[in-house]
């Protein structure tokens, strides 16, 4: 069940539409909403002289049409005291409308259900309210560029952790040496990823160097596909090798895909230096296995994924 849905216009400004509790929900109430199923596939198939039917060849997803039925209904609140009262009529409400749903502009619709909250961004099409009627309401065409809603918290994925060791009570021997230990930190190579999504998903990896390293390289455990990282090539375009401090972001989502190597405040495109066996990594539902190795310095090397959830519908 839909619980509530919050617009956030281009300017950071949020309206929430209470589904259970309209009343609340600044004179606005949803009668309807179209277009937040799976949306439509086109298939592109390859045909064959004397061959019935065809050979499959690609397949790509729609963008989003959502369309939002809303209708309207005037409040009158009394705050007591000195505090001015709220006249909410149908022409201010109506005006709302244009406020929070800006012609031509970018918004967030965020849509929280019972199991899960998840959003997407588009674009206002239209907003066509029907004004000469007694019962005034408004049609909202949204056109959203990305096909799936995502979830609105990111997973950060972690190779390591960290083992506390430090227990009360406690002795200080020395005030020079450091003989307290208040953590073990444990480096793990391999990770498994279990995504809930329901779409597959590229995702963002973060290597941050503690020491000098060399040839990064991450693989697939499932597909056995990998990203080879030639610090041989990363020293030639950064100027030295990689050293304390480095950090090296590699993004495997479609339509935004790069290779950054970032010092301190310098920034550098390091795609060339990025060698992909078979194809850029994307986790699929379920179990999603990976590892990673260097020739040296592996010890150096601090590794973490960062994904969305991607759903097909509400």
């Amino acid at each position: 069940m839909i619980n509530s849905i919050t617009i956030t216009n281009h300017l950071s400004e949020s309206i929430t539409v209470d589904l259970r509790n309209p009343e609340i929900s600044f004179g606005f109430f949803i009668k309807s909403i179209e277009g937040l199923g799976p949306v439509k596939a086109d298939i592109n198939l390859r045909e064959m002289a004397g061959i019935d039917g065809g050979f499959y060849n690609s397949a790509r997803a729609d963008s989003r049409n959502i369309v939002f039925n809303i209708g309207f209904f005037s409040f009158y609140t009394y705050l007591g005291g000195r505090s001015p009262e709220i006249d909410m009529t149908i022409e201010k409400i109506r005006r709302l409308t244009y406020k929070y749903f800006p012609l031509k502009r970018n918004i967030n619709i965020k849509i929280e259900t019972d199991e899960r909250t998840l959003y997407t961004t588009g674009y206002v099409e239209s907003n066509e309210p029907n004004i000469f009627s007694k019962e005034e309401d408004t049609i909202i065409s949204v056109i959203c560029p990305e096909s799936y809603f995502k979830d609105i918290f990111q997973n950060n994925v972690s190779f390591g952790s960290v083992t506390p060791t430090f227990q009360f009570p406690f002795s200080n021997e020395s005030l020079v040496s450091k003989l307290i230990s208040f953590g073990t930190i444990i480096q793990e190579t391999t990770k498994n990823i279990i995504y809930e999504g329901e779409t597959p998903t590229g995702f963002v990896i973060l290597i941050h160097a503690i020491g000098l390293a060399t040839n990064i390289e991450i693989t697939n455990n499932r597909t056995l596909g990998s990203i080879y990282i030639d610090t041989t090539k990363v020293t030639a375009i950064v100027g030295s090798a990689i050293q304390t401090g480095d950090d090296i972001i590699i993004s495997t989502i479609k339509g935004d895909k790069y290779a950054i190597f970032i010092r301190g405040t310098s920034i550098y495109n390091i795609l060339n230096a990025v060698i992909t066996d078979i194809e850029w990594f994307e986790l699929e539902n379920g179990d999603n296995e990976f590892t990673y190795t260097a020739s040296s310095g592996l010890t150096n090397i601090q590794f973490s994924i960062i994904h969305d959830v991607l759903y097909q519908g509400v």
